[in-house]
């Protein structure tokens, strides 16, 4: 007898599919970008460069006031966000990354004020202000790259936590890619704000991150079997490829362009682009997997199929 083909109840999806809008698929992009303008600007602060750090903690605080907003208008009501402060869930990644973002935004904004410290008066109470304010927000910009990581990739623990399966199966990969992709990100803004001469922290961290989201993106549409389709096909795939290109370009020209100021200016951009299609095609990847019901049911078949022949054994 041929075998049996797959259908579904209807040909309707076994799961829901995420509820979730563009406003989530962007919160993913500017989590990301604030953690590697933090990451940068503490670069630039360690290694003397102030326009570097000027700039990583200027984009840092408008990624995570930008953030907040998006994560807001998702939740429907503010109130909501301060009600998920009431407790402290370890196991939820959504609990673990509202904490998260609860310290991470004082500290970059504490950073940024820092920056206008310069324009204070020297005398009174202003006076005050101004010398106090640079060794605070020195500490408060590294505070702020210490919680950067886990800024930057507790959003891909939170997708493969989900049942949705090519997010769920991909759960040992993605925090490599939202990591890769925050860091290039970062490397971005710096290229674009700075001039070459001061922005050696910026291009050391595109290679970093690109080198990071590359093998990420490569091992999650290769490594899943059926799951990584949707990595691969449709709207996801074309948008993923797009980030690939458009990573391995601005790397290219922070490397090669390093005396024009042109060059690095379209590197950042190219960066940043990067950072928006990687984001906005794993998104589209998790959704186009949950509505198809396929991608559930035959690896479940498969597992058990497995498990059966493992007992025969």
């Amino acid at each position: 007898m041929p075998p049996a083909k797959f259908t579904s109840y209807y040909g309707r999806p076994i799961l829901k599919p995420p509820v979730w809008t563009w406003e989530i698929a962007a919160y993913l992009f500017t989590g990301g970008v604030a953690a590697g303008s933090s990451l940068l600007a503490a670069g630039g602060q360690l290694t003397g460069r102030a326009e570097v750090r000027r700039a990583g903690r200027f984009t840092a605080l408008a990624a995570v006031t930008a953030s907040a907003g998006l994560l807001v208008k998702d939740l429907g009501r503010p109130e909501r966000f301060h009600h998920m402060l009431r407790v402290a869930k370890p196991t939820s990644p959504m609990s673990v990354g509202t904490w998260i973002l609860t310290a991470y935004g004082p500290a970059a904004g504490l950073a940024a004020v820092a920056e206008a410290a310069p324009l204070l008066p020297t005398r009174g109470p202003l006076g005050v202000a101004r010398r106090v304010l640079p060794p605070v927000g020195s500490a408060a910009g590294l505070a702020a790259a210490v919680a950067a990581p886990a800024l930057g990739t507790y959003t891909a623990v939170l997708l493969a936590d989900t049942a949705v399966p090519s997010w769920h199966e991909a759960y040992a990969d993605l925090p490599f890619v939202f990591a890769g992709s925050a860091l290039a990100s970062g490397a971005g803004v710096g290229l674009l704000a700075v001039s070459p001469s001061e922005a050696g922290p910026a291009r050391r961290l595109a290679v970093a991150g690109a080198g990071l989201e590359l093998l990420g993106a490569h091992r999650v549409e290769n490594r899943l079997g059926l799951l990584s389709e949707p990595y691969r096909t449709g709207r996801a795939g074309r948008l993923l490829r797009a980030g690939r290109a458009l990573t391995v370009a601005g790397v290219a020209g922070a490397l090669l362009g390093r005396r024009s100021r042109l060059v690095s200016a379209v590197s950042g951009a190219a960066l940043l682009a990067a950072s928006v299609a990687t984001r906005f095609g794993v998104f589209h990847a998790g959704v186009a997997s949950a509505r198809d019901p396929k991608y559930t049911v035959v690896p479940q078949r498969a597992r058990l199929d497995r498990r059966a022949a493992e007992s025969d054994r």
